[in-house]
């Protein structure tokens, strides 16, 4: 007797829901734009309401809590007040001299690193330890350790050794600048090395051994292979650094005690600390404030238009 057995059904697996390319694409989108719209209000709040705020205030006075429309008073007063001139003249020769030393020297240190074959990472380290320092710290250091106008401060120690004449240092009108951008290049030049050890590490090799093959020296290399492979690089540093060292603040404040033996360490972004927190002069310090910005907007302005006809 055969048994019957029925057939086996076969059920088809229900297909998965599928997303179409338009519904995927505004996810994508809403998730590009959730992240958009966060970084929009921090700037909005934290960048663009102050500076708005700031332009406002330069064209008004308040006195007892009332606030009235003045104009052009604030600019007038304030630029008709010698600090002004002294502090810009300070801030620009600081900027000078933060572009002999502090811009060159990372260069060619970065050269030199990059021509070592053995403890590169020590040495690269070594280079950015002073970056990683907050900042108060190191000037302090350099203030009660390297400028000790004594004969025990490291600076005067090494004048000593070497038979030469010491210095009074923070002391001396003539030597606050220059003591101010050794102090400001040692902190911040190991972020500058390390930009140029990776700009340096992407020129071929073919073009150094080129340039050997037809007799060129060291310094021809340097200057006919390195800087032009470097010099957007080189460029853009520039710009970077001519605008951080036009806010110099810090290094006075801390080295010098705000404005320095006879005014030498006074610059602009201290005027505009003084007149707001010491002179209760808030309208003042908006004035300066926007007269900076308008310095540095119309130097990065034809900073940028000159570089790019030169590219």
């Amino acid at each position: 007797m055969a048994i019957m057995t029925a057939p086996a059904v076969t059920t088809k697996p229900t297909p998965a829901p599928t997303v179409s390319k338009r519904g995927r694409k505004l996810r994508d989108n809403l998730t590009g734009h959730a992240f958009l719209i966060g970084a929009v209000v921090c700037f909005a709040l934290f960048m663009w309401y102050p500076m708005i705020r700031g332009v406002v205030m330069s064209f008004q006075r308040t006195r007892r809590g009332e606030t009235t429309w003045v104009g052009w008073d604030n600019y007038t007063r304030i630029i008709a007040d010698p600090s002004f001139w002294v502090a810009w003249k300070n801030t620009f020769i600081f900027t000078i001299m933060a572009l002999v030393v502090g811009y060159v020297l990372p260069f060619f240190v970065a050269i030199l690193l990059n021509e070592f074959r053995h403890a590169k990472g020590y040495l690269r380290i070594l280079v950015y330890l002073p970056v990683m320092l907050p900042p108060a710290s190191a000037l302090f250091l350099f203030k009660y350790y390297a400028y000790d106008p004594s004969d025990a401060g490291l600076f005067n120690a090494i004048l000593k050794f070497l038979h030469l004449p010491t210095s009074e240092w923070m002391q001396s009108p003539t030597m606050t600048i220059p003591a101010m951008v050794i102090a400001s290049t040692w902190m911040n030049m190991g972020s500058a090395v390390l930009i140029y050890l990776a700009s340096l590490q992407n020129i071929p090799g073919e073009l150094y051994e080129a340039a050997e093959l037809d007799g060129a020296g060291i310094w021809r290399r340097i200057w006919s292979v390195t800087i032009p492979q470097t010099r957007l690089i080189l460029a853009l540093l520039a710009m970077l650094q001519i605008v951080a060292t036009m806010q110099l603040f810090i290094e006075p404040l801390i080295l010098a005690n705000g404005a320095g033996t006879q005014d030498s360490a006074t610059s602009v972004a201290y005027l505009i600390y003084q007149h707001g927190f010491f002179q209760n002069d808030l309208n003042g310090a908006a004035a300066l404030g926007v007269i900076m910005l308008i310095v540095l907007a119309a130097f990065s302005a034809v900073y940028v238009r000159l570089t790019t006809k030169q590219d």
